[in-house]
């Protein structure tokens, strides 16, 4: 749970190797594709380009390197050479990356092309939600503060959280202790602890927050097929409150708030 100054370093490559993975996928123009023409490129990336391992594949017996959830898939969408992406469309796309023995786990909701104001509104939502929890991140906080802040910015905004689904701790594991919740309590639950590295990962969606897992045993929908979107991140835990090991060039570590 908590990280040594020296493994700590090791998951700060294993982040930034991660955050180019979405930097390379954010030059690509996704409608047209298939998911599994975007599963393969990012394979090939993380393997070739980075000497790195993808995480998820071969994880509980999945098959591909990351998932793609598109509209109303909250989550563990399975890559599909028949599923194409199309112009309106909004995808996460969540991927793990191993190097030296330690995993990042980060994932964000591209727009493709055209998509409606009210899929752009929600995304916008998602991701400052995602943020609000990370803000809270400080020796001493409470994992209830984190879950606290994402619902409460989600709810303010006409939109509902995921329960079922939730962030977790990670580093030679995918998912290690502790569950990180997107609800919760101030100042409840485990307290945090200078090194200790977590996902937050909250799943937001325009209507009801209960979801359905589909046949295939993977993919997951809204129950009402209304919009949903994901934001995530590997954080840890500092002696001055946050470091977001999977941060991406085009971001500040703590939006709307000096670094």
């Amino acid at each position: 749970m908590v990280k040594t100054a020296d493994e700590l370093a090791l998951m700060r490559i294993s982040g930034r190797l991660l955050a180019s993975v979405f930097e390379m996928l954010d030059g690509l123009e996704l409608a047209g594709l298939s998911t599994l023409q975007i599963n393969d490129l990012v394979e090939d990336f993380i393997t070739v380009d980075l000497a790195a391992r993808p995480a998820s594949k071969g994880q509980y017996g999945f098959e591909h390197v990351l998932n793609c959830s598109i509209n109303h898939v909250v989550c563990h969408g399975v890559p599909d050479p028949g599923q194409i992406i199309r112009d309106g469309d909004i995808i996460n796309l969540d991927i793990t990356l191993e190097k030296n023995g330690f995993i990042a786990d980060s994932s964000k909701t591209y727009l493709v092309g055209n998509a409606p104001l009210a899929a752009r509104r929600l995304v916008r939502v998602a991701r400052e939600a995602m943020w609000q929890g990370i803000r809270q991140v400080r020796p001493g906080a409470h994992l209830g503060d984190i879950g606290f802040a994402i619902e409460r910015h989600a709810r303010r905004n006409g939109y509902s959280v995921v329960r079922d689904y939730c962030g977790h701790g990670i580093g030679r594991e995918m998912h290690e202790e502790p569950q990180v919740l997107n609800f919760g309590k101030p100042g409840t639950g485990l307290r945090l602890r200078e090194g200790m590295v977590f996902t937050i990962e909250p799943m937001v969606n325009q209507g009801t927050r209960k979801v359905v897992t589909g046949e295939d045993g993977w993919t997951v929908v809204t129950s009402d097929r209304k919009l949903s979107a994901q934001f995530e991140h590997t954080v840890a835990v500092t002696a001055r409150g946050v470091e977001v090991l999977t941060l991406r060039r085009d971001e500040t570590p703590l939006p709307g708030r000096s670094a």
